[in-house]
């Protein structure tokens, strides 16, 4: 990025505190945490539940921030915040060669979160020639937004959004990088209420919109399952005319959105041949990935992924999409597919006592557990399940995990269950057939890690997957071999 202090005043409106005339260099980036100012940044100071930016201000500019966004009513920490950069300024003037950098500035704003997503609409709006793929759903839409930039990389100026940088923070901080050479912007767009993903994209303005399902995330907080379909829906009612709705065909909730959908053109994916664009010769290759043979208006490819589980088809079909929207070949969109860096989420590492780790821990819910689960089957040699608790299904969480568990029974040789909702887990899986001495209940983590030290052998496959809240990720640090990198083509 680099902004002129000009666009920074006509995005916001708002006056510069010290004013000072005379040019200035642009900015080069943005941030919203001191710890990752570069020299020559602009500086938000946001207020959150756990700590306030403006304690910050001083820090910022000490590592080099031009500019700090700050809320009316911190003049006086701004005032500070300058005054402490200024003394740093006179400090460095014989180390800069008599010739000091330049004053910082604070720019004051009512509230610094509407003005971070101002002034990235702002930019968003100078840059008419960067196009926007915007990505919901429940689960599936980082690795589905991966490789959709992946995919128009190979014809294209392509920006992805960074992992997490889908809410009403980090869509901005994405927005924000759009450079003059940027030409598809892949964004990945999350929510925790209705009205959030049309905010997003009033910011983003997506001319591609994907959804790829509907499921129970969230519903602790959405209430119902056709809520959380109604807010998904919000990105389908925002694109333009010219644009395309790129829907899940074989989730009937998905599918039901074209009638919301605002675009001219809906695009149905998935494994039944009544889609538009389809697949069927699904392979999973184990650690090697997956292959699988696509169909188009007659015509028939087949591509081969380094990602591994039959459900990575999906995010395929829905890449292969937008590089169609977007006028590539086959060549080039199978190309994009054999990214290896796409997939994020699930990774294979060498663990202890030889055994490899199914490292997918980041987050849960039912759907992309049973999915992580049906990659264990098809593992060859003893399957361990690691599985925690999968939160804010609300009235749905005990058949949640309860389904999760029968699933265990038949993936699955031996499930250590974490935790109080794990216990459904475990319980279902007895239920269903599991032996009980195939079957752990543990309290946490520890006890987690004890069980799992004293039973794993050379050879098994272990899945770890829970929540976030959770923290199975200390699970898999523990299993893992110091400075272990995920195994060669075998990342998904």
């Amino acid at each position: 990025m680099r902004m002129h202090l000009g666009h920074l005043w006509r995005a916001l409106g708002t006056g510069i505190w010290p004013w000072t005339d005379g040019l200035h260099p642009p900015l080069t980036g943005v941030a919203v945490d001191s710890r990752q100012v570069g020299r020559g940044d602009l500086f938000v100071a946001l207020r959150g539940e756990r700590t306030d930016g403006h304690r910050f201000v001083c820090e910022a500019f000490r590592r080099g921030a031009r500019v700090a966004l700050v809320e009316r009513g911190n003049e006086d920490s701004a005032a500070g915040a300058v005054e402490a950069a200024a003394t740093v300024i006179d400090a460095a003037k014989d180390l800069a060669g008599g010739a000091p950098p330049e004053m910082p500035l604070c720019v004051q704003v009512t509230s610094t979160l509407t003005g971070l997503q101002t002034l990235a609409a702002s930019w968003r709006e100078a840059h008419p020639n960067c196009r926007v793929v915007g990505v919901t759903g429940s689960v599936g839409k980082t690795t589905t937004t991966q490789l959709v930039a992946a995919v128009l990389a190979q014809r294209f100026g392509t920006r992805s959004s960074p992992e997490n940088y889908n809410n009403e923070i980090g869509l901005p901080l994405s927005v924000l990088r759009i450079e003059p050479g940027t030409e598809w912007l892949a964004q990945e767009m999350a929510m925790y209420g209705l009205e959030e993903i049309r905010r997003l994209a009033a910011i983003a303005r997506p001319e591609v919109g994907v959804v790829t399902n509907v499921g129970p995330t969230h519903l602790e907080r959405l209430g119902t399952i056709d809520r959380i379909a109604e807010a998904k829906s919000e990105l389908v009612q925002t694109l333009p005319l010219y644009g395309l709705a790129v829907l899940n065909g074989d989730d009937p909730r998905v599918r039901a959105m074209s009638e919301l959908a605002t675009a001219r053109r809906v695009l149905y994916y998935g494994l039944d041949e009544g889609n538009d664009l389809w697949a069927d010769e699904v392979q999973v290759l184990g650690l090697e990935g997956t292959a699988l043979r696509l169909h188009w208006r007659g015509e028939s490819v087949q591509v081969r992924l380094p990602l591994m589980g039959r459900h990575i088809a999906y995010p395929a079909l829905a890449a292969a999409a937008v590089g169609l929207h977007a006028g590539l070949s086959w060549p080039e969109i199978a190309a994009g597919l054999q990214d290896r860096q796409a997939q994020v989420r699930l990774r294979a590492l060498p663990g202890i006592r030889d055994t490899t780790v199914l490292d997918d821990s980041y987050n849960a819910s039912p759907i992309s557990t049973i999915a992580a689960l049906d990659l264990l089957a098809e593992m060859r040699g003893r399957r361990v399940a690691v599985l925690g608790g999968m939160l804010e299904l609300g009235s749905y969480s005990e058949e949640g995990h309860r389904l999760v568990g029968r699933r265990v029974s038949e993936a699955a040789d031996l499930l250590v269950a974490v935790g109080d909702l794990g216990r459904w887990i475990a319980d279902e899986a007895l239920r269903c057939g599991m032996r009980v001495h195939s079957v752990y209940t543990v309290a946490d983590n520890s006890e987690a890690l004890r069980t799992l030290e004293r039973v794993l052998e050379s050879g098994d496959f272990v899945l770890v997957k829970g929540s976030r809240g959770v923290a199975l990720d200390a699970v898999v640090d523990r299993l893992t071999q110091p400075g272990s990198t995920p195994r060669a083509g075998r990342e998904a």
